[in-house]
């Protein structure tokens, strides 16, 4: 496996696009070799006297005309320029590993120098300076956006106010119109339900959406094997019955699966992690890995499901509250999602209370109300023996930055629970569920008695 210096360079002779994104953060002294560094400070003076890539011709007569270096050093650099071959890495993996690296470069001599310092072998520096140069290093980031300029950056604004935002769709009406036409990249978007009424069915239908609308999906596990993601998911986009997917013969399964192929240009990852070991970077280690090895990167993540996730912050089994360390998680997932620039889903279980309750609210976020205070969109999924009996689920929205959540507060949806299926249903299966988006006062106790009934037998 080539050393990331290595990789580096490659990319600084063969790479426009990165060369100009990483060159004024690499310093020669970040290069341990020798031959490298000679290499590397030839590469960044041709860019910055003629404004492009340099050739390995060209660095091979550069080096030849410097008088510093005997012939034998000549012919070790030539060696390294020879084997810088144009080689395709995908490009968001290379600027990460690129920027960590810098970081980690710049902190051990930070470190170095600091030692130096203390000890007294600087003549030019004092004890004084060693908080600014390992500040100075721990600062090393490709980002230089500092933030927004409200008089000077007037243009940028406009044309993001009239840009059309990218977003993945559902393939439920009503779904999409209280998102105003899907989930936006960078949010992260809460299922919340308790066990058994359709927390896992609803990412893995729109799981399988997405991916039939030619999209990248990455559907992380922390419950089920990915074997049994991966079922439910057939039984979805091949619908059959999720009973029956063993007993069909492997030609026609074969089949199936290979004509799905041909409808989508997407790809779908499961990754399985056990209960409560992963975490956020365990995540990003994970879309590291995938986009070096499939070339993958997703446009929309599931995580099934927040609970059961670990923090990065804190260690499992510290000393730390369920309010602190859930508000924690989903706080990471948020920010993974910024990182990634794609729309997280997850889902969250409901409270003991929300178990015997008639109705579901915020409070009944299971272990910590900060996972609402974090999320831009929270739903409840709500069924009851009525709605059972023809295959319905309720929807209430608790949470939502992408619309007015009183419109459609409450709406229905068709479910096939045998095929992992959610479909629209009749507008008239809507008009008797309450807070519907009508501004309505019941002050009529009969008519508040009628609704509590309707609502008494809710299971969650």
């Amino acid at each position: 496996m080539d050393r990331i210096e290595k990789v580096i360079l490659r990319n600084l002779v063969y790479n426009e696009e990165y060369l100009r994104k990483v060159m004024p953060f690499i310093e020669p002294d970040y290069f341990n070799d020798r031959n490298e560094r000679v290499v590397f400070e030839h590469i960044t003076k041709y860019a910055a006297e003629y404004n492009s890539l340099i050739t390995k011709e060209v660095l091979q007569i550069e080096i030849e005309d410097r008088r510093d270096i005997t012939q034998d050093e000549v012919k070790n650099i030539y060696g390294t320029i020879n084997e810088l071959e144009d080689i395709e890495c995908d490009f968001e993996w290379l600027s990460d590993t690129t920027e960590k690296w810098c970081r980690d470069r710049a902190i051990y001599l930070a470190l170095m120098e600091s030692i130096k310092i203390a000890d007294g072998q600087d003549d030019k520096k004092n004890r004084d300076a060693i908080p600014t140069i390992l500040s100075d290093a721990l600062s090393v980031s490709f980002n230089r956006n500092v933030g927004h300029d409200y008089l000077e950056d007037y243009e940028e604004r406009y044309e993001l106010y009239n840009k059309k935002e990218s977003r993945i769709q559902f393939d439920l009406e009503y779904f999409n119109k209280i998102t105003k036409g899907g989930l936006p990249n960078k949010t992260l978007n809460i299922a919340l339900a308790g066990t058994g009424v359709g927390k896992s069915l609803f990412m893995c239908h729109h799981a399988s959406s997405v991916l039939l609308e030619g999209k990248n999906v990455l559907y992380i596990t922390l419950e089920m094997a990915e074997e049994k993601i991966a079922e439910r998911i057939d039984a979805n986009l091949l619908n059959v019955n999720i009973q029956e997917i063993t007993d069909l013969p492997k030609p026609i399964f074969e089949s199936k699966v290979t004509n799905l192929a041909k409808k989508t240009q997407g790809s779908l990852i499961i990754k399985e992690y056990p209960t409560a070991s992963a975490h956020s970077g365990h995540f990003k280690a994970l879309l590291n890995e995938l986009a070096l090895k499939k070339s993958f990167k997703p446009d929309i993540i599931f995580i099934d499901y927040l609970n059961i996730c670990a923090s990065s912050r804190y260690r499992a089994g510290s000393n730390v509250n369920s309010y602190s360390y859930i508000k924690a998680i989903a706080e990471e997932l948020r920010g993974l999602a910024v990182e990634t620039n794609v729309p997280i889903v997850s889902a969250t279980q409901t409270t003991r209370s929300g178990f015997s309750s008639s109705d579901v609210d915020l409070t009944d976020t299971s272990e910590s109300f900060g996972l609402p205070a974090t999320a831009d969109l929270m739903f409840a999924l709500i069924s009851t023996e009525e709605l059972e009996e023809v295959n319905q689920i309720m929807v209430k929205q608790l949470k939502n930055r992408y619309n007015d959540p009183t419109i459609n507060k409450r709406f229905v949806i068709g479910i096939d629970r045998a095929k992992m299926k959610l479909f629209d249903v009749e507008q008239s299966a809507q008009q008797d569920i309450i807070d519907s988006g009508q501004d309505l006062e019941y002050d009529n106790k009969e008519e508040t008695k009628k609704i509590a009934n309707k609502f008494a037998k809710i299971k969650f």
